[in-house]
């Protein structure tokens, strides 16, 4: 028996080829929601890993100012000198900005400093003008 034959055309097992416009949007519509769904959860994961190093940034800095201040008896009077006498390797980069001159120093009180005569870094922020996932600013943390 031979295949029936429409439009010039033998129709095999499947009965027809390729895919309606109706199926297309579908699958497009489909994909869309998907994509709409992800990509949030995408950008904010990012946010959180940038947050992350923030902090870690951060409490590194915080502690190589405190462990210098301890051995030189005064504050450092700039970041570069963490780099300076090997307390750092380099001055890290502020996830934020992306840059790492940005960061914001906060100097000691004279009257409340190690050695009163040279007031130095008493505490780093980030430059950042942006706020958190949590809703403060970075530059507070």
């Amino acid at each position: 028996m031979e295949p029936r034959i429409r439009n010039g055309n033998r129709l095999g097992a499947l009965g027809r080829r390729g895919f309606t416009i109706v199926e297309m949007i579908i699958v497009m519509t489909i994909i869309s929601i998907i994509l709409s769904l992800a990509i949030p959860i995408y950008n904010k994961s990012l946010v959180r890993a940038r947050e992350s190093v923030l902090k870690n940034n951060l409490f590194t800095m915080r502690t190589v100012i405190d462990e210098y201040t301890y051995d030189k008896q005064k504050a450092p009077q700039d970041l570069r000198d963490l780099v300076d006498t090997g307390y750092l390797r380099s001055i890290p980069v502020d996830p934020m900005t992306g840059r790492s001159d940005t960061w914001r120093v906060i100097m000691e009180d004279s009257l409340a400093s190690v050695n009163q005569t040279e007031p130095g870094i008493y505490d780093v922020k980030s430059g950042a003008t942006t706020k958190s996932l949590e809703g403060t600013g970075y530059s507070e943390w």
